[in-house]
């Protein structure tokens, strides 16, 4: 090998040395900060999706059960240092759900404003996610099902004691509990908001929402939106939604259907962008093996029914209570997991796992969105991944993702607002232009200084 070809190669390391210096020193400092590694939260998120689907697989909307997922919500808001507002709704002949919502506020963004100078304004980041969950009506077993099923256990019961055998232990396939949709994504705003504790350095002031009645064509959402006054609804730059993370392939990331107007993807899709760049630019990969992915379809038909075929990426399939925000023009962000890797519309679904197939590859709102089932085929070993002999990393992937979600939503955060700086934006802002004008003075001045006077010429 020649020595030029050597010097490109040496030239080319060090270029590569030099980029990533500064993303293992934000890495470094985060966690000399923090004391703990990027998103490590432990098991707080994932013990309190289980918790709830333990103690509240039926919370129906408008349901007892919804209700008293509610008050533990309120609970565990109140552990973590905070008081929740309870927005209450009803529906006529079907009962009463509700919101519950954490404001905190930021720091305020530096506004430019016509007359030249820069005012604070606040401007408002929602994460949210829906509380309740219900099996689809065709997978939901008959009241003359039901029946039937305690009539024939009540018989094996009696048989049984006749025969002086022991009851049978022996549980269902599937238990639905929603432990997927949606008390990962609850579970993952909750954590959010404890990790939020961390940082005193947030602009944005932050709305957590847990909406109630999800399943309801997103009554909840509705109901929180419609309430907010003009200017609340105009403050809003940007709304996190998170939504069954457990039981998909990969998460994915998705901004909402009106990012498909060519006139403003860009600007509706901003957002989506700065996640996927705070997920790049930490060590997730490395720690957890954890991806954010996009919809890479790339199929060609009219998704949003405007009469024009268009590209489907980085939107989803799934509607959820995002749907609310973005037909108001509000970026938003949309965390789910799923499989998008085909070639066809009809043969995509939640997952290619072949034990998890009795519903086609779906599981959002069938059966098979059962706790001890999905945690059998899904929880693998813990591992040591630099192998000093020490565990280093979890093998339950609801941990995980509940982690890794909940980091990449708060540090997004940290990328501020494009209608304006934050304080430290503002003060380094001011710095350059003093700099600017003393430089500009100065030089006007040298150049002045040495002009030859008429009478010299």
């Amino acid at each position: 090998m020649n020595s030029t070809r050597l010097k490109k190669i040496a030239a080319t390391a060090m270029c590569f040395a030099v980029l990533a210096q500064p993303l293992l020193l934000t890495s470094c400092k985060k966690e000399e900060k923090t004391g703990r590694r990027t998103a490590d939260y432990g098991s707080f998120g994932s013990d309190i999706a289980r918790e709830i689907a333990a103690k509240f697989p039926e919370r129906a909307a408008y349901s007892e059960g919804e209700k008293a997922t509610g008050d533990y919500i309120e609970s565990k808001i109140r552990e973590l240092g905070y008081t929740p507002e309870i927005q209450k709704f009803d529906k006529e002949e079907a009962g009463t759900s509700a919101n519950y919502i954490v404001k905190i506020p930021g720091t305020g963004f530096y506004v430019h404003q016509p007359d030249g100078t820069y005012q604070i304004e606040h401007r408002v980041a929602v994460i949210g996610a829906h509380y309740d969950a219900a099996v689809l009506p065709e997978y939901a077993p008959k009241e003359d099902e039901k029946k039937d099923d305690k009539k024939k256990d009540d018989k094996k019961k009696d048989d049984k004691k006749a025969d002086g055998e022991a009851e049978p232990t022996e549980r269902p396939k599937y238990v639905f509990d929603g432990i997927s949709d949606n008390a990962s994504g609850t579970a993952c705003v909750l954590t959010a908001m404890m990790a939020f504790k961390e940082y005193t350095n947030i602009s944005y002031d932050v709305w957590f929402v847990f909406f109630g009645a999800g399943t309801d064509n997103f009554a909840g959402a509705e109901k929180f939106v419609t309430s907010l006054q003009g200017e609340e609804l105009l403050s809003i730059d940007v709304m996190y939604d998170i939504d069954s993370l457990y039981a998909g392939d990969k998460v994915y990331a998705s901004s909402g259907y009106k990012s498909l107007l060519s006139t403003q993807k860009y600007e509706m899709r901003r957002k989506l962008y700065q996640a996927y760049d705070v997920c790049f630019a930490n060590p997730l990969y490395t720690y957890y093996r954890f991806d954010l992915y996009y919809n890479e379809s790339g199929l060609r038909f009219d998704v949003n029914e405007d009469g024009y075929k268009d590209i489907y990426n980085e939107v989803s399939g799934t509607m959820s209570d995002y749907k609310l925000f973005d037909e108001r023009g509000i970026p938003v962000v949309y965390f789910e997991s799923f499989d998008y890797n085909y070639t066809s519309l009809d043969k995509m679904k939640e997952t290619k796992n072949l034990n998890i197939q009795d519903f086609g590859g779906k599981v959002r709102r069938t059966p098979s969105d059962c706790t001890y089932f999905l945690d059998e085929l899904l929880i693998t070993e813990d591992v040591d991944r630099n192998n000093d002999g020490e565990i280093d990393c979890s093998g339950d992937r609801l941990q995980i993702r509940v982690n890794c979600v909940a980091f990449i939503v708060i540090e997004s955060l940290l990328k501020g607002s494009d209608k304006g700086m934050t304080p430290a934006q503002y003060e380094q802002f001011k710095k350059e232009a003093t700099r600017q004008t003393y430089f500009t003075e100065t030089s006007e001045s040298t150049s002045e200084t040495a002009k030859p006077s008429e009478s010299s010429t």
